[in-house]
């Protein structure tokens, strides 16, 4: 599973060849979730506020890297690396 960024402690990763709908995988310890990255909701997992608040805040400054690492790993391409939350 590559990974496209970390922050924080945060990593964020993206499966090759993944199931729908278009979502990333975020890791802090012990906490995992998946972030759909159309809504930027959990679909699974769970994260605390303390947490999820400076994912969501990523994901909103790169929701267009994110969905075009999406497209390239559902066609097996080498992801881009997106720069982390300053």
């Amino acid at each position: 599973m590559p990974e496209i960024s970390r922050f924080l402690g945060i990593i964020i990763t993206m499966y090759y060849n993944d199931h729908p709908p278009p979502h990333f995988h975020v890791r802090y310890n012990q906490q995992k979730a998946i972030i759909d990255i159309e809504t930027l909701s959990i679909l699974e997992g769970k994260l605390s506020s303390r947490l999820l608040s400076p994912v969501v805040e990523w994901a909103n400054l790169h929701k267009r890297e994110l969905m075009d690492n999406w497209d390239k790993a559902r066609l097996n391409n080498p992801l881009e690396k997106i720069e982390p939350l300053e």
